[in-house]
């Protein structure tokens, strides 16, 4: 699964891009073919920094969650909570697809 951490309007250090890509990685548990996870942090308002994660994932549309928070953590954690919800969803919807039993094979 691949990464990517950008920040717009400002500029995020080496410790706090690995802490977001951690904690951004326990998206993958929810659901397996996740192959990329972008992450944008945009911090033009530095008093309400806003994150946006797009996850994609194979055979399926983007996922889109996005989070505004007054401190840059409970946004991040926001917006993985969303996605989180998104991807559970996503993975009961295929899962409950596939077993659904034909009424009329019996």
């Amino acid at each position: 699964m691949q990464i990517n951490v950008s920040a717009r309007h400002g500029h995020l250090s080496p410790a706090s891009q690995s802490k977001i890509a951690s904690k951004v990685s326990r998206l993958k548990r929810y659901f397996d073919r996740v192959t990329a996870l972008n992450v944008t942090i945009d911090l033009e308002n530095s008093a309400l920094p806003a994150v946006e994660i797009i996850a994609s994932a194979e055979h399926f549309h983007e996922m889109v969650a996005r989070e505004h928070a007054a401190q840059l953590w409970r946004s991040v954690d926001g917006a993985v909570q969303k996605l989180e919800q998104q991807l559970r969803k996503h993975k009961e919807k295929v899962r409950d697809h596939k077993h659904v039993q034909n009424p009329r094979r019996g």
